[in-house]
């Protein structure tokens, strides 16, 4: 087996994580319910009545999958939740947008959607470059003109906005 494909992370592993977020989730929703009357009273159910039971289903839902899991053991740890391979896929799709997001607070989106599309077209999807600056330009422009001046949505621009005197 070559490295790339051995598991960084087992099924197994990944399903506890999953049962314990439910299980967290879950707790989380009893705890800001319990802050209200979690009660019944004449006039009916208490504001925290229904989300501490919804909490309750959520707790229990997320203590029988780690069970189910606990159970399943032997099956789930051989089994690969992620490979090297696969994880590098992933990465290779949600780092750019990371940056993306990071770039859109300081630069505003309209600047960082015209980097992102170029960058996103231009390495990963091997186009050409005069072809990739067309769409990413054409495309910032067109949301631009959609959103600025048709629907009057001011979205994020960052410091562009000022520099070109547009405030």
């Amino acid at each position: 087996m070559k490295q790339e494909d051995n598991a960084l992370v087992s099924r197994f592993a990944m399903e506890v994580v999953a049962a314990l977020a439910v299980v967290a989730f879950g707790a989380t929703a009893i705890w800001g319910a319990a802050d209200h009357d979690i009660g019944w009273s004449e006039a009916g159910p208490g504001s925290g009545y229904m989300p501490f039971y919804v909490g309750v289903l959520i707790v229990a839902g997320g203590l029988g999958i780690l069970v189910q899991t606990l159970a399943a053991r032997r099956g789930l740890a051989a089994a690969a939740f992620v490979t090297r391979a696969q994880l590098r896929r992933i990465a290779g799709f949600a780092l750019p947008l990371v940056l993306y997001v990071g770039a859109s607070a300081l630069v505003g989106l309209y600047v960082a959607s015209v980097v992102y599309l170029f960058a996103v077209m231009a390495v990963q999807g091997r186009y050409r470059l005069w072809l990739a600056g067309l769409v990413s330009l054409g495309t910032a422009a067109f949301f631009f003109v959609l959103f600025e001046w048709w629907f009057r949505v001011p979205l994020l621009k960052g410091p562009v906005e000022a520099w070109l005197g547009i405030h």
